[in-house]
C-alpha cells in the first residue's frame, strides 16, 4: 500500500512525521550487479529457478546495506566467491513504467548500482560453488549474446556498463539501460554485434617464404600512446587500419598498410616498423603487422572498398584489445607492440576515455 502524501508539501511547516511520510512515498528499491569477465571478454551470466532470462550476478540491497556491501554479499551467496567490490561501472534509473512487473508487486521504480568485479582467470572461475538453490547454472558468454539471454533492460545496462569499463570514464549514469551522455562506445554500438573470432598465432619473426601476405595491419601511434583504431558504422565493429594487398603495390607490404590507412581513415604515418605476423588457418597466409607514429588524419573519406565511412578513435591498446576475440596470442602481440612504441619514442598511453577523431587533426 502506497503512503499518502501529506497536505503541505516540502517548503512549508511540516512535522518530522510529515516529511518523512512525504519521502516514503517516493521510495524506490535499491539492487545491484557485478560485471564480470573471462580472460577472453566473455561476460558471466547466470541461470536462476524463477524467471526465464539470465541475470548478472547480483540482487536486492538488504535495509542499511551500501551497494557496494551488498555486491559483495551477493556475489558469495550466489556464486560462493569473497571479493572486494571498490569499482562502480553504472547507476541506472529503472522506472515503474518501462518494467515488466505484476501490478500486484507494486514495483515503484528501482535504482541498480553495477559494480566491476573484475576479469577472472581460470582459478577463479574453477572456484565458483552454486548454492543449492535459485542459481542453476553459470556461463560466459560473447558480450553479443546479452539481448537474446537477458532481458532487455538488463541487457542494455550491462553492455553499457561493459562499455563504460573499456571507456574508463567512471561511473555512468543510466536511464532504462540508456546512457545519459552516450559516449562514443555507446554511440557506435560497440560490442552490440558479435566479435569476431580470430584465435591465431603471432610470431615475432620475419614472414617465411612460403607463406603469402593476405593482410597488412598497423599499430598507429599518436603522441600520447594511443593507437588509431576504426569502427564500422553500421555494426560497431573493429579494426587496425590496413587492408588487402593489390596489384599496384607490387608486393609492398608497407606500400599497402599506407594506401590502405589513406583510403580507409585519411591516416598518413611516419617510421613504419615491422613487428611480426599472424598465421591464418588458410594454408601458406600471413597477416603482417607493424607499428607507426600516425602523422594525421584528413577529413573522414568513404572507404572505396567498403563504401564506409569509418568512426575514427583513439584508444589505448589495452582498450583496443578489450573490442577484439583474439584468443591467447593476443598477449604474445601486445607485448611487442608495447617493445615497438617503446623504440618509437612514444610514452605508454595513460588510461583515459576513447576519443573520437571528427576533424582533421595533425601531430
Amino acid at each position: 500500500m502506497s503512503t499518502p502524501l501529506p497536505a503541505e508539501l516540502p517548503g512549508s511547516a511540516m512535522t518530522d512525521e510529515e516529511y518523512g511520510a512525504y519521502r516514503a512515498s517516493a521510495a524506490l528499491w535499491a539492487g545491484t550487479s557485478v560485471l564480470v569477465t573471462d580472460q577472453h571478454g566473455k561476460v558471466l551470466i547466470q541461470s536462476v529457478d524463477y524467471r526465464d532470462t539470465c541475470l548478472l550476478p547480483g540482487g536486492a540491497i538488504d535495509r542499511g546495506e551500501s551497494p557496494a556491501h551488498g555486491a559483495a554479499r551477493e556475489l558469495h551467496e550466489e556464486l560462493g566467491v569473497h571479493t572486494v567490490i571498490a569499482r562502480g561501472l553504472a547507476v541506472d534509473w529503472v522506472s515503474a513504467a518501462r518494467s515488466n512487473a505484476p501490478a500486484s508487486m507494486g514495483f515503484p521504480g528501482e535504482l541498480i548500482h553495477v559494480f566491476d568485479g573484475g576479469t577472472w582467470d581460470d582459478e577463479q572461475i574453477s572456484a565458483i560453488r552454486l548454492p543449492e538453490s535459485e542459481i542453476t547454472a553459470v556461463d560466459f558468454v560473447e558480450p553479443a549474446r546479452l539481448p537474446d539471454l537477458l532481458s532487455p533492460g538488463d541487457a542494455r545496462r550491462a553492455l553499457a556498463a561493459l562499455r563504460a569499463r573499456i571507456n574508463a570514464a567512471g561511473t555512468v549514469l543510466l536511464d532504462n539501460g540508456h546512457p545519459l551522455t552516450p559516449t562514443a562506445l555507446d554511440r557506435a554500438g560497440i560490442l552490440h554485434t558479435p566479435r569476431a573470432r580470430h584465435h591465431f598465432a603471432f610470431h615475432a619473426a620475419p614472414v617465411p617464404d612460403t607463406l603469402t601476405i593476405r593482410q597488412s595491419w598497423a599499430w598507429m601511434f599518436a603522441p600520447d600512446g594511443r593507437i588509431l583504431l576504426l569502427l564500422e558504422p553500421d555494426t560497431g565493429a573493429p579494426c587496425l587500419p590496413g587492408g588487402t594487398p593489390e596489384p599496384e603495390d607490387h608486393g609492398d607490404a608497407v606500400t599497402t598498410l599506407h594506401r590502405e590507412a589513406a583510403e580507409e581513415a585519411a591516416a598518413h604515418v611516419t617510421r613504419t616498423t615491422y613487428i611480426g605476423y599472424v598465421s591464418a588457418p588458410e594454408p601458406a597466409v600471413a597477416r603482417v603487422r607493424y607499428a607507426a607514429v600516425l602523422a594525421s588524419v584528413g577529413v573522414a573519406p568513404v572507404d572505396t572498398a567498403t563504401r564506409r565511412t569509418y568512426i575514427r578513435v583513439l584508444a589505448t591498446p589495452e582498450q583496443a584489445l578489450q573490442l577484439f576475440d583474439w584468443g591467447p596470442a593476443a598477449a604474445d602481440q601486445l607485448a611487442v607492440v608495447h617493445q615497438a612504441r617503446h623504440r618509437l619514442g612514444i610514452p605508454r598511453a595513460a588510461q583515459q576515455p576513447v576519443t573520437e577523431l571528427t576533424a582533421p587533426t595533425a601531430w
